[in-house]
């Protein structure tokens, strides 16, 4: 019985394509809506997260902003890596300044900070090396540039040796990072050079430490304790004196912002959903009333309520499933379309997103199908035949 009426199920469909596919379309936009909007911001989140877990998910920052006449200096990180939850710290001084080697010059970010630095960032050199202890230790005008700085104003990243000017002081090139292709890269821009802190802090006038990196032996809240207790004992135990952020706790609140965000626009789609499954209800109600006579042959020859309704309901699904097969297909193209324009970032349809919406588009089609299957299964026989139309 059930083969019977899904074959006939699928003969009223097709026997009016054009209609079936109108009452379709409001489907496969809602499945359309639904999976392309939340994989977009699934895709979104995963790369941003792994950019942040390309930071390093042990490293913590320290931004103080009142040092109660009591300020950091870089004697003063070896006592914060003293504590055994503390396996590197370095400063982290910025200053804008203008870079020239002959008739090229480029805006520059300035870096003052300590050769820790390169392994709590995690950078990787292509040429020479990184900031060592004796640069700071002599203040020696000595300078790292990133690959984009190289490039700006050598045409060339091998300059190991060669000279600049940093706001009019000349600086030796000992170092060149590797390119850095990441979002997070892209994101911010600009160009970066390292240079000793002692260096920086003269340059920019500010001999104190106001930012810092510091990478977890461990555990990454253990070590935040440590600074933060420090920092407490030594700013007189005012919470506002500092702010300190950790990349695991930004990774956890990214998660939890993007999930809200995927249930919310998923929410949105879902209304598509059900202007729908307004629809079938409709098409479903004229496809009774066209087929009133066809009830009442099949009932006159002893077929059952249940057999009627299960007809209807039936058709009500397929409608609904076949929209959903054309959505998902529908999306898969999209999203295919949108990779290859992001480059960078890969979107995809998740198994799950596929499961929700073929789950709420068979509820969808159950629910707005009961109704008209229900009306057709409870007509007269007798009143059905007469019926004229």
């Amino acid at each position: 019985m059930f083969a019977q009426s899904l074959k006939m199920a699928w003969s009223a469909i097709t026997s009016n394509k054009m209609r079936s596919f109108l009452t379709m379309l409001g489907i496969i936009i809602g499945v359309m809506s639904l999976v392309v909007l939340v994989s977009l911001v699934n895709g979104a989140t995963g790369a941003v997260t792994s950019e942040i877990g390309s930071l390093g998910n042990d490293m913590i920052s320290v931004t103080i902003r009142d040092d109660k006449g009591s300020p950091l200096r870089l004697e003063n990180l070896a006592e914060i890596a003293s504590d055994g939850a503390i396996a590197q710290v370095a400063p982290s001084g910025t200053m804008a300044a203008t870079a020239k080697n002959g008739y090229s010059d480029a805006s520059v970010s300035v870096n003052g900070t300590t050769a820790s630095y390169y392994e709590i960032q995690g950078l990787e050199l292509s040429y020479g090396r990184f900031i060592k202890t004796t640069d700071v230790d002599n203040s020696s005008y000595v300078v790292v540039l990133s690959y984009n700085a190289a490039d700006e104003l050598f045409g060339m990243d091998d300059i190991v040796g060669e000279s600049i000017s940093i706001n009019g002081r000349n600086f030796q090139v000992i170092g060149v990072l590797a390119e850095d292709t990441s979002m997070m890269s892209g994101m911010m821009g600009g160009l970066s050079v390292y240079v000793p802190f002692t260096v920086q802090s003269r340059m920019a006038g500010q001999p104190y430490i106001t930012s810092l990196s510091v990478a977890a032996a461990n555990d990454t809240d253990t070590a935040q304790t440590a600074v933060e207790n420090y920092l407490l004992k030594r700013f007189q135990q005012d919470e506002d004196a500092f702010t300190i952020s950790n990349m695991s706790s930004i990774s956890d609140a990214m998660g939890t912002i993007t999930s809200t965000l995927s249930l919310l626009l998923g929410g949105i789609a879902a209304i598509s959903l059900l202007v729908g499954g307004i629809g079938i209800m409709n098409i479903m109600l004229v496809s009774v009333t066209e087929r009133t006579k066809e009830i009442g042959i099949r009932k006159a020859i002893g077929a059952g309520r249940k057999s009627i309704m299960m007809q209807f309901l039936i058709e009500a699904l397929m409608v609904s499933l076949l929209g959903c097969i054309f959505g998902l297909l529908l999306s898969w193209g999209i999203l295919s379309l949108v990779t290859m324009i992001a480059g960078s970032i890969s979107f995809s349809m998740s198994l799950g997103v596929v499961g929700v919406a073929v789950g709420f588009s068979s509820c969808i089609g159950l629910i707005f199908g009961l109704y008209p299957a229900n009306k057709a299964a409870r007509k007269h026989p007798i009143e059905a035949l007469r019926y004229e139309g």
